[in-house]
């Protein structure tokens, strides 16, 4: 039995080698070409950012945790990532359950609009918003004076902006991920007399947690790296309203190169952390599904 079942996994997923046709000099050529451009266009910036970081010794970069804005504009990137990844994982479980588990009008409409953010630029998404909820001209001026909030240049306005530049990642991490779970085991629990809530605590997330979480990852990693549409709603105030990717630039405009590349090696860490994290995610994924 085991010969065969080893037989049927042989014809039905062959060796990838056997797969390839082309000669050994070109896939030799391909793989060198991808090493290339990888090494120019993603290794050789990363290690430039860590080398002028450190350029002037370790004193000089620690001492940048010093400055008092800079730690004022990591706290507000990490608020804005707690605030909007939450935001957006509620709407993405929402979103992909509407998507895969229901059949009515307008679906495909929902699949399109999922992807704007994708489409439209970051600034461009900003200035929706400051045209919606300025104080000054915004559409909800009159309304938001009265009551005396504040969204555009403050925290509101940039989580707002976030989330919708964020909006996709998990939604569309879930989306095949339920697809390919289909329906049966929630039927089965149903039927066994589960309810709707019980049935999505014990059949549908756990089956689904290991694409919930890559999209998690994804979104945390464009949230805390987000420029365009937050340059436009926050107004990059010093301590107020300035992230830590603006902040970067302010240091950099105002020729404190030490402390923008410090600055700058902490997003680049952050981004290798959210690699290593994607990629054990990933094996994860690969080892249930073979078990």
């Amino acid at each position: 039995m085991a010969a065969i079942l080893s037989r049927v996994r042989h014809d039905t997923y062959p060796k990838t080698d056997s797969a390839i046709t082309e000669p050994r000099l070109v896939r030799w050529l391909l793989i060198l070409v991808a090493v290339l451009f990888l090494g120019l266009f993603l290794f050789m910036p990363l290690l430039a950012v860590f080398v002028e970081a450190f350029k002037q010794g370790t004193k000089l970069y620690f001492a940048t945790f010093e400055d008092r804005y800079a730690v004022d504009a990591i706290i507000l990137t990490l608020k804005v990532a707690a605030i909007s990844v939450p935001m957006n994982l509620v709407f993405g479980l929402a979103a992909a359950w509407a998507i895969t588990k229901y059949s009515y009008r307008g679906k495909s409409l929902l699949v399109t609009v999922l992807d704007l953010p994708f489409a439209v630029s970051p600034v461009i998404a900003g200035l929706i918003f400051v045209l919606i909820f300025s104080t000054t001209h915004g559409w909800l001026a009159e309304p938001l004076k009265e009551h005396n909030i504040r969204i555009i240049f403050a925290l509101p306005g940039i989580a707002l902006a976030t989330v919708f530049i964020t909006l996709p990642f998990i939604a569309r991490e879930l989306v095949p991920v339920m697809q390919a779970q289909g329906k049966d085991e929630e039927f089965a629990a149903l039927t066994l007399g589960a309810g709707g809530w019980r049935t999505f605590f014990t059949v549908t997330l756990p089956n689904v947690k290991w694409g919930l979480f890559y999209g998690v990852i994804l979104c945390n990693a464009r949230a805390m790296g987000e420029f365009g549409a937050v340059a436009v709603v926050s107004g990059n105030i010093k301590g107020r309203t300035s992230t830590l990717p603006l902040y970067i630039e302010t240091l950099y405009n105002e020729y404190n190169g030490v402390a923008a590349f410090t600055l700058a090696s902490i997003l680049s860490l952050l981004a290798l952390l959210t690699l290593v994290l994607k990629n054990f995610v990933e094996w994860r994924v690969a080892k249930s599904r073979y078990n």
